[in-house]
C-alpha cells in the first residue's frame, strides 16, 4: 500500500495545494504541509460513492449526524480511554476551525492563553483573532527532555484563561508523557484554567512512545478539557475538511455549539465528510496500521539522512511525521536556507519563521516525511548537494 508505485504524482500535481505539489514548479519536491502523498483507504472512497448513489445531498443535523458522533464517541472510549458521549461530540469543518471555535467560546478580549513555543501557528491565530493574547511558553526542541510545568508559574496571570496543548507537538514531534500531562492538568485545576487539547496527531506515534489523552487522566482534569481532533494527518482527508470538538460538560458543549454558528446554517460539517470519517474510524484501521509501519522506516531514513548533512542536526520525533532540523551550524537563517533549497535544490521545506511556529523556531526548518522512501531519498540527496554548494 505504501510503495512508490502507489503515489500518483500526476493527480497530486493537480489536487495537492497548501504549499504542496500543485503549488510548486515541476521538478520540485514539496516536503511542506503535513499531508500524505498516498491515497486514502479505499473503504473511505467507497463509503462516499455508496452514499452519493442515492443522489440526495440534503441538509444534515446542525449538531452532526448520529452515525458519526457515535463512532467518534466509541473511538474516544475504546482507543483513548476517554469516556466521551455522542451528545457532546460536535463534527466541525476541520480541526483548525475547531480550535477557532473553542477560542471563540472561552476567550474574551483582554484574556490570555498559554501556547507552547515552538508550535503550529493556528493556536496564536485563533487566540488573537478572538481578541485575546497568546502567551508563549518555551519548550525544549529535544522531545526527550521532560517539560517542567513550573515554567507556567512565570506566565500565568489573573487574565490567563486557557492552556493550549498540542499533543503530539507539531513541529518538534514530542509525545507528552502521562506524568507531564498530569502536571499540566493539575496546574490547570489549581488555577481554574481551561485546557484546549489538540490531538490531531494522536494516531501518529512511533514505538516505544504511546499517546495519552489528558482527558483520560481524571474527572477534575477532564471537566475542564476540550478535545479537538481530525483526520487529515492520520487518514489523508485534509480536503474533506472534517474535524471534531469533544466536551465533557453540557454547559461547555452548549457554549461551543453556540460559537460554531451551526444552528444558523452559516457553518456546519459536510455530510459526505462525516460519511468518510466514519469509514476511517470503523473500516480503515488496517490502513492506518500499515501507514504507521511505513512511517517508522521513512523516519529512520529521514533522520539519519538529515544528521549526515553538514551543519544539520535533528532529533528523532516521537510522534508526527515531521523532522524539525537545527541548521544553526550552517550559519544561515531559516528563510535564506529555505530559499536556497527551493531555488537551487528543487526541494520545498517550511522555514522556522515566527509566523509559522513562534520565535523559538528560528534556526530550524521543518520537513514532512509522509512520502515514499524513494522520494525522501531523492530529496535528502538534493538537500545535501545544495548545502555542500553553500558551505
Amino acid at each position: 500500500m505504501f510503495s512508490i508505485g502507489k503515489i500518483n504524482l500526476e493527480i497530486l500535481q493537480k489536487n495537492a495545494y497548501n504549499l504542496r505539489w500543485a503549488t510548486v514548479p515541476d521538478g520540485v519536491i514539496p516536503l511542506t504541509a503535513a499531508d500524505p502523498d498516498y491515497p486514502c483507504a479505499p473503504e473511505i472512497a467507497e463509503a462516499i460513492i455508496k452514499y452519493s448513489k442515492d443522489r440526495y445531498f440534503s441538509y444534515g443535523p446542525a449538531e452532526g449526524h448520529g452515525f458519526f458522533k457515535e463512532s467518534m464517541a466509541r473511538f474516544f472510549y475504546e482507543k483513548r480511554q476517554v469516556p466521551a458521549t455522542a451528545a457532546m461530540v460536535l463534527p466541525v469543518d476541520s480541526a483548525a476551525f475547531g480550535i477557532d471555535i473553542v477560542c471563540r467560546a472561552f476567550l474574551e478580549k483582554g484574556d490570555e492563553a498559554i501556547v507552547f513555543d515552538p508550535v503550529d501557528f493556528l493556536f496564536r491565530y485563533a487566540i488573537e483573532k478572538n481578541g485575546a493574547t497568546a502567551i508563549a511558553c518555551p519548550i525544549n526542541i529535544d522531545p526527550t527532555i521532560c517539560f517542567d510545568v513550573n515554567v507556567f508559574n512565570t506566565l500565568v496571570t489573573p487574565k490567563t484563561k486557557m492552556i493550549c496543548l498540542c499533543n503530539p507537538l507539531n513541529p518538534i514531534g514530542k509525545v507528552f508523557t502521562k506524568s507531564e500531562l498530569e502536571a499540566i492538568g493539575e496546574f490547570a485545576v489549581e488555577h481554574n484554567l481551561m485546557i484546549l487539547s489538540d490531538e490531531i496527531w494522536s494516531d501518529i506515534t512511533f514505538k516505544p512512545f504511546d499517546f495519552v489523552s489528558i482527558a483520560s487522566l481524571d474527572l477534575k482534569i477532564r471537566e475542564r478539557t476540550i478535545i479537538v481532533t481530525g483526520f487529515s494527518k492520520s487518514h489523508g482527508l485534509a480536503g474533506l475538511r472534517i474535524g471534531v470538538v469533544a466536551a465533557f460538560d453540557s454547559k461547555q458543549y452548549q457554549r461551543i455549539f453556540d460559537a460554531s454558528f451551526h444552528d444558523s446554517t452559516i457553518h456546519g460539517s459536510n455530510v459526505l465528510s462525516q460519511v468518510a470519517a466514519t469509514a476511517a474510524l470503523n473500516q480503515s484501521e488496517y490502513w492506518l496500521a500499515a501507514f504507521l509501519e511505513h512511517l517508522h522506516s521513512v523516519r529512520f531514513l529521514t533522520v539519519n539522512g538529515l544528521n549526515a548533512i553538514k551543519g544539520f542536526s535533528c532529533h528523532s520525533p516521537q510522534g508526527c511525521y515531521l523532522a524539525f532540523v537545527n541548521i544553526h551550524e550552517t550559519g544561515l537563517d531559516s528563510a535564506t536556507l529555505h530559499k536556497q533549497l527551493y531555488e537551487v535544490g528543487n526541494v520545498a521545506v517550511v522555514p522556522g519563521l515566527t509566523k509559522w511556529f513562534g520565535k523559538g523556531a528560528e534556526g530550524y526548518i521543518r520537513i514532512s516525511f509522509a512520502t515514499s522512501h524513494e522520494i525522501m531519498a531523492e530529496a535528502l540527496e538534493r538537500i545535501n548537494n545544495t548545502v555542500n554548494l553553500l558551505l
